[in-house]
């Protein structure tokens, strides 16, 4: 059986720089910061103060009042980005054998929000009262499995759940699945909400976050810049639709990238660490590129992982001067979550749409923020601005605690 290429059809985005695949980039390319103090709670005990929230979120634009309490957030932003990604993809259900369509859709946490809502509960008023919508609202395989009813998607539906690579692993593995015939249609990506009292002050607890800008949040995420103190805790979800050529132009489907390649590591070395030569995500890269027949110089530019701790963004500049030998110096470079912060498992769905779009529009996103650059970190970083140039191919990278590493490549669609 050949291996058959498999299409972007439609992209689907909930974002701390809006909802909405076109305000996402609008503001992406625009180099705006979606990072704010934080508004959920009081965070004012908080080492870190602050984080990339979605502004303006109101559930009951998107369900109904019974959905909008018993569906948790991060399984809402998953909804609201799959709709989005299928209406823009023109996918008619009706149309189609739903036993083709398949969906990947992971989390990185779930619902940590439920589990202290519902403990709250316990301790205050014992276990008669703890909802019944608890266990389905925090269980993470319920993103995919919302997703899947939402379209009567009767295809391949699981989740992943690899921390920060979640999302990319999602989209990798959907690509495999049509790629290989087991779907002809994917709805994949990831999903996170995990701005909460116990995910922000975990991170913070870790030491991983961002403390030093808490008067002025738009500065806090500084990724490759000497002057990084940690990441900033985002929230949204991306996913995309994925198709086989093949059945894209049988039903007239708006192409808007070719899916190009996958490669996945693991450091098996640390926890949360990675691993210092950065190997195993230099592995990911070059896997990458062998599974898309690419060649170092067929790459345009790469959005990074580029978290803005200390750890990864110098590992991660090293991993890409290994994988890609003396042409490193040449390829742009950016940290689109220097505007968004760490969506955590959803990051790989924004960056992949965000890599889609350079794709198509031929702009590659800054990296803000970078001021005073790292010697540790001397690659083209598109610093704080916007680059008009052709993008013929375009990587992104998730790099996750526990070792796990993800690069997945698009390029221009041609017949």
């Amino acid at each position: 059986m050949s291996k058959k290429r498999v299409v972007i059809t439609g992209l689907g985005v909930v974002s701390p720089l809006g909802t909405g695949t076109d305000k996402f980039w609008q503001n992406l390319i625009a180099g705006k910061s979606g990072v704010r103090k934080v508004t959920t709670f009081d965070a004012e005990a908080f080492t870190a103060k602050i984080a990339a929230e979605v502004p303006d979120y109101d559930p009951l634009e998107y369900f109904d009042t019974k959905k909008a309490r018993t569906l948790a957030k991060f399984v809402q932003y998953a909804s609201v980005a799959s709709k989005e990604a299928v209406a823009n993809a023109k996918l008619d259900m009706e149309e189609e054998d739903r036993t083709r369509v398949g969906v990947i859709v992971g989390s990185g946490i779930g619902s940590i929000r439920t589990a202290e809502v519902e403990y709250q509960k316990f301790i205050d008023k014992g276990p008669r009262r703890i909802s019944p919508h608890f266990i389905p609202r925090i269980i993470i395989n319920e993103a995919a499995g919302q997703v899947s009813i939402d379209h009567g998607a009767q295809g391949p539906a699981t989740c992943v759940v690899t921390a920060c690579s979640t999302a990319t692993n999602s989209i990798g593995d959907a690509a495999r699945l049509i790629a290989w015939g087991d779907a002809d249609v994917m709805i994949a990506g990831g999903t996170e909400s995990a701005t909460t009292v116990l995910g922000l002050g975990g991170f913070a607890a870790l030491k991983a976050l961002s403390t030093q800008f808490n008067d002025e949040p738009q500065r806090a995420s500084r990724p490759f810049d000497a002057n990084r103190d940690g990441f900033v805790m985002g929230e949204g979800a991306g996913v995309c639709i994925l198709e086989s050529l093949e059945h894209a132009e049988k039903r007239g489907a708006p192409i808007l990238a070719e899916f190009a390649g996958y490669g996945r590591t693991s450091d098996a070395y640390h926890i949360t660490a990675p691993e210092s030569s950065g190997e195993g995500a230099r592995r990911a890269m070059t896997l990458a590129m062998e599974d898309g027949n690419l060649s170092p110089q067929d790459i345009s530019y790469i959005n990074a992982h580029g978290t803005s701790t200390y750890l990864n963004d110098k590992t991660e500049t090293l991993a890409i001067k290994n994988a890609f030998g003396e042409h490193a110096q040449n390829i742009p470079v950016s940290s689109t979550k220097s505007m968004t912060g760490h969506l955590l498992g959803a990051a790989g769905g924004i960056e992949f749409t965000a890599c889609v779009k350079a794709v198509q529009d031929d702009i590659v996103p800054p990296t803000i923020n970078l001021e005073n650059p790292d010697p540790e970190c001397d690659l083209d970083y598109v610093p704080n601005e916007a680059r008009k140039l052709t993008v013929n191919a375009a990587m992104s990278n998730s790099l996750g605690f526990g070792g796990h590493n993800a690069s997945i490549i698009v390029k221009k669609f041609q017949k």
